[in-house]
């Protein structure tokens, strides 16, 4: 069993669904979701589509929605704060029927942060993988975007630049990088590469562009290394993406959001997948935001959500084997 939450009511997340219940295909996926809302947006985008309100099957024009009722009706493109509880509250339900072992991945579409923090329901709202891990009561969790050829994790997620160098810390360093190891031999890796990127430019040009390499990162590379871990770093982030630096590579770590996600989506837009490490169940999502211009015309891509939905079948799949 997979669940499925879709994020913001108003964006494209309603859409994907919608629009993938038209392909041929039966699998055990389980949305949460209203389901008035699904059924007015297959009809904006003049499709059939038919609600089953059970744990059965879905298939073709056919989906399995688990009922949770949007508190107002919902204008495609238009952010109503009043409906931020009705997006965590989608995300509480689906977390607890993972914690409860019925279902063994989470897919979730897109949130618009802004507009859950303007509603003041929930403390400081960075994102995703911060909730989930909060709401799954784990100490750490690792934000990790895969496309073809490539993985990029993350140290730090949604905070300013400026708050970056103090949360780069030899405790929580090392428990990414426990995470991510163990993660991708979870997935069959038996030895994984990982190249971690510096946090300065030069990787610190050996103290004089920055300290945190000399002090945090380069100690903790070592130890690792030296207790069977395979870290290459650290690493000039302005070389690390490049062909040669990449070979025989099975991820990459910066130090902050934009320090490798622009390669990443640059390579892989539409088609790659966000990943997070360390929770207790699989949780896989796309790699874009609500797209509210998009809402509503049909004219989406279903290339990260069908590659969010096929990585989480395949980390099912290695879980078994």
């Amino acid at each position: 069993m997979i669940v499925l939450t879709l994020g913001e009511p108003a964006g494209i997340g309603p859409d994907l669904a919608v629009i993938y219940a038209q392909e041929k295909f039966k699998k055990k996926l389980l949305i949460f979701a209203d389901p008035d809302l699904l059924l007015h947006r297959a009809k904006i985008l003049n499709l059939t589509l038919r609600i089953s309100e059970s744990e059965t099957t879905s298939n073709a024009q056919t989906l399995c929605v688990y009922p949770i009722k949007t508190a107002n009706k919902v204008v495609i493109g238009k952010l109503n704060k009043n409906n931020s509880k009705y997006v965590l509250k989608t995300l509480d339900l689906a977390i607890q029927y993972c914690l409860n072992g019925n279902a063994q991945a989470l897919v979730t579409g897109p949130i618009h942060k802004s507009i859950i923090n303007q509603a003041n329901i929930y403390p400081n709202f960075s994102g995703h993988t911060e909730y989930l891990a909060q709401r799954s009561g784990v100490d750490k969790t690792v934000m990790m975007l895969v496309t073809d050829g490539l993985r990029v994790a993350l140290a730090t997620t949604h905070i300013p630049l400026n708050q970056v160098s103090k949360h780069i810390q030899t405790d929580s360093l090392e428990k990414i990088l426990n995470i991510i190891h163990q993660s991708l031999q979870d997935y069959g890796i038996q030895n994984p590469r990982i190249i971690v990127c510096g946090l300065n430019p030069h990787a610190g040009e050996g103290g004089y562009l920055g300290s945190e390499e000399i002090e945090i990162i380069n100690p903790l590379i070592e130890k690792l290394n030296a207790q069977g871990f395979n870290l290459v770093g650290s690493v000039p982030a302005d070389t690390a993406f490049t062909p040669d630096a990449l070979k025989g590579v099975d991820c990459v770590l910066t130090m902050y959001h934009d320090q490798g996600l622009p390669v990443l989506k640059t390579l892989g837009f539409k088609k790659a997948v966000n990943i997070t490490l360390g929770l207790p169940f699989i949780r896989t999502s796309v790699d874009h935001g609500t797209a509210l211009n998009l809402a509503g015309t049909g004219n989406i891509s279903l290339g990260s959500f069908n590659t969010a939905l096929k990585t989480a079948q395949n980390f099912i799949k290695s879980s078994y084997e």
